[in-house]
């Protein structure tokens, strides 16, 4: 009986063990200690001119510990001759690599986009200059990246997968282009532009990538702004106009307003808008009186009702740390 219980004691700790260590050494795959044990917030912010990430937990950011992480694009860590298209950062994403590891993604309003591995952040394993106002990037599961331009009034698919330097892309036309997001269950590439949600197929090779547009759905207003996954709920996708916050329903092909915590959620100027695990609503809307008419210096918290503020923080947008694409 002793024997029995010092054998369970000690695969006990090492599971235990096992455990530390992986927090420890990966931190950005687990959910941190923050409102619910959900994930870290990273921040595109326009006052400091960098991609920052923080604690939630900590009630306030201008505590020097609830800053967890910081990057921007220099000569140091591979951006050289790149920097120029740096210095208003509008989107940040957090994904797995083809080959493991994880990768942020950037893109900056003059005109970079960027992936960089994470948490070193110190090279480049692809970034061009795209032009356009780029607005959001994310991550195919080959390796090659969209990039959405408003001002370009397009969704590029850039290969990346070739080498860091790889300018090559196909391009398809959306006004106002804004969001993009991969869809791992159905395997399309969604993106929003000024009037619509489009359902994009990728077909080609890696080297040769084709986008084929497969479904258009009218925005219900104008102005389409985020787009993002709902998580927790494979079927629906967050999706902001100037005006209003909706959820669209991919099997229904509605969009929803009655979503839990609309009342507070549903309004308008959402930049962005994501989901922790729990549920809690991750948000920044544009507020007066900070660096720019689109900034705000707080991120917003809803269900449970929060909020998180840094001093001279200039934010655009505000993404739950999570590596998953839904």
């Amino acid at each position: 009986m002793n024997l029995f219980k010092s054998k369970w004691k000690a695969r006990l700790l090492v599971s235990v063990a096992a455990v530390l260590l992986l927090l420890v050494f990966n931190p950005s795959s687990y959910a941190s200690p923050g409102l619910h044990k959900d994930y870290w917030v990273a921040v595109t912010d326009q006052g400091s001119e960098e991609i920052r990430v923080y604690d939630p937990e900590k009630s306030s950011w201008d505590d020097k510990n609830a800053l967890k992480w910081s990057w921007a694009p220099s000569e140091s860590n591979g951006f050289e001759g790149l920097t120029k298209g740096w210095g208003l950062p509008s989107d940040v994403k957090l994904r797995e690599g083809r080959t493991g590891g994880k990768y942020m993604l950037v893109t900056d309003s003059r005109g970079l986009a960027a992936v960089v591995p994470y948490p070193s952040g110190n090279s480049r394993t692809w970034g061009v200059i795209v032009g356009g106002n780029p607005h959001a990037a994310e991550l195919l599961p080959d390796g090659n990246v969209a990039v959405a331009a408003s001002a370009g009034g397009w969704v590029r698919l850039y290969t990346a997968s070739q080498g860091p330097d790889s300018s090559t892309y196909t391009q398809f036309t959306l006004p106002g282009a804004h969001g993009v997001l991969w869809d791992p269950e159905r395997e399309v590439l969604w993106a929003v532009g000024d009037y619509y949600l489009v359902e994009l197929k990728v077909k080609g090779t890696p080297e040769a990538p084709i986008l084929e547009e497969i479904h258009r759905k009218r925005l219900p207003t104008n102005w389409g702004h985020d787009l993002f996954a709902v998580y927790g709920d494979t079927d629906k996708l967050w999706v902001t106009s100037n005006t209003k916050v909706y959820q669209y329903s991919k099997s229904e092909d509605v969009w929803l307003e009655n979503y839990e915590g609309a009342s507070d959620i549903n309004h308008h100027w959402v930049k962005s808008i994501s989901n922790q695990p729990s549920g809690q609503v991750v948000m920044t809307n544009q507020k007066a009186g900070t660096k720019y008419t689109w900034t705000t210096d707080q991120v917003d918290f809803f269900q449970p009702n929060d909020l998180r503020t840094v001093t001279g923080g200039a934010f655009y947008k505000a993404r739950v740390w999570n590596s998953d694409y839904q």
